[in-house]
């Protein structure tokens, strides 16, 4: 677009009056996006985190062409079609244990909202006043009102706090605390009026790639248990072997009593999700009396193209070597972390499996901290897209990048920490 001809388009967490024109990509292949005039941009963090084996990747694009063919949609209340009942049935031989039922949505926000609902409703329909919500400081589960309610209270969520539900909220794990997260956990569920308990395993997305032991979620887990609190998981970001196993959870040998699934559902081709959960939740909303019925639904629920690109997913974990590849990039990027704990430009440097994250030294600090938009722009000048968290750099490719690509993106990363002191007095 030119400034003659202007978008009409408003783009998701951008600020028009810093950039009024975007990038424009016309193909992408692998771990690379490709403008119309041809030039690369290695996809560093996934497209938001979302695909997995890599742009266009070939048996989940042939999926989506052959239902295309056969079935683009049809009203899921009521009906239903083979791509997801195949599907559904292969999440629940994947899924932790205990879990046998799926509900279909269209994101990861709306996950959670199901997941909320699902809680809520089972305390009302077996007619128990639990009501109250539980999450995590500086967790983020999405845009909608009910994912602002349960994540962080920032600025993401300011203009709207009017009008978001009361959340208890439990301290986040941090280092030489986390005793204190698992006994205030303890004390507001001892109250008896809590619902359910939702948590990032292990990793915070938006709120800063912050990572915590897995001892606590299982800890977690066993307070919620003692006082028949659910456990819901949002592993909307951690799934589908971000954390180095399919799902973060079972790093903690934790099987949530909910769990909420998007972004690498369908290996990032199409929008997706699903929110598992256990039989007494789906008996608890099934009645003759029809005021139990669970009122939840969107247009789109189990959208027949994006089923079928989801089971074309679930086949290429069982039949390719996806945890290999996984296993793989979690030493590369294990090699740089070392690397990164050297160098004193760098600090806070941690690993999740195949995610890498770190703060850069430099004068603000913050999701706001100006050094943010010029890391953006420095990066994308050497054809690298990384999104920064302010001074917050994480690096989570697709589960297809090369060494040598891997080592491009950290070429560009201390590059870019040589310039701080320019940026600093500029």
């Amino acid at each position: 677009m030119t400034a003659r001809d202007p978008s009409p388009i408003w783009h998701p967490f951008t600020q028009h009056a810093f950039q009024p024109e975007m990038i424009e990509i016309a193909r992408g292949e692998g771990a690379w996006l490709e403008t119309p005039g041809g030039n690369r941009i290695l996809d560093a963090i996934s497209s938001w985190w979302v695909i997995t084996h890599g742009h266009r990747y070939p048996p989940i694009v042939a999926a989506i062409k052959e239902q295309a063919e056969r079935l683009d949609q049809v009203i899921f209340a009521g009906f239903t079609h083979e791509p997801a009942e195949h599907l559904a049935r292969g999440l629940i031989e994947i899924a932790p244990q205990g879990l046998s039922h799926v509900f279909f949505s269209d994101s990861g926000s709306t996950s959670v909202e199901v997941a909320i609902k699902m809680a809520l409703g089972y305390w009302h329909n077996i007619g128990e006043p639990r009501h109250r919500i539980l999450a995590l400081e500086h967790t983020y589960h999405g845009d909608t009102f009910g994912g602002m309610s349960v994540g962080a209270r920032t600025l993401f969520s300011a203009p709207y706090a009017p009008l978001l539900f009361e959340v208890g909220r439990i301290p986040f794990p941090s280092p030489g605390h986390t005793q204190d997260t698992i006994d205030v956990l303890d004390a507001v569920c001892a109250e008896g009026s809590v619902a359910a308990l939702v948590v990032e395993p292990l990793i915070l997305g938006a709120g800063g790639m912050l990572t915590y032991p897995a001892h606590v979620l299982t800890e977690m887990k066993r307070v919620c248990e003692a006082y028949g609190v659910f456990f819901i998981a949002d592993e909307v970001m951690t799934g589908w072997g971000r954390a180095g196993t399919l799902f973060a959870c079972e790093r903690a040998d934790v099987e949530p009593d909910i769990m909420c699934l998007a972004k690498g559902l369908t290996g990032g081709s199409v929008p997706l999700a699903v929110t598992l959960c256990p039989q007494k939740i789906f008996d608890a909303h099934r009645s003759t009396d029809r005021t139990k019925t669970f009122f939840h639904s969107s247009s789109y629920t189990a959208n027949p193209i994006a089923c079928a690109a989801a089971a074309a997913n679930l086949d290429v974990w069982k039949r390719e070597p996806v945890a290999e590849r996984i296993v793989n990039l979690t030493q590369l990027q294990t090699k740089h972390r070392g690397t990164l704990r050297t160098d004193t430009r760098f600090r806070n440097v941690r690993q999740l499996g195949t995610i890498v994250a770190f703060e850069l030294n430099a004068p603000d600090a913050g999701y706001l901290a100006a050094i943010g938009p010029k890391l953006y722009s420095f990066f994308l000048e050497r054809n690298v897209l990384l999104r920064p968290l302010g001074n917050t750099i994480y690096v989570m490719p697709p589960y297809c990048i090369s060494e040598a690509e891997l080592d491009q993106v950290y070429s560009a990363i201390g590059d870019a920490a040589d310039q701080v002191d320019r940026w600093a007095a500029s």
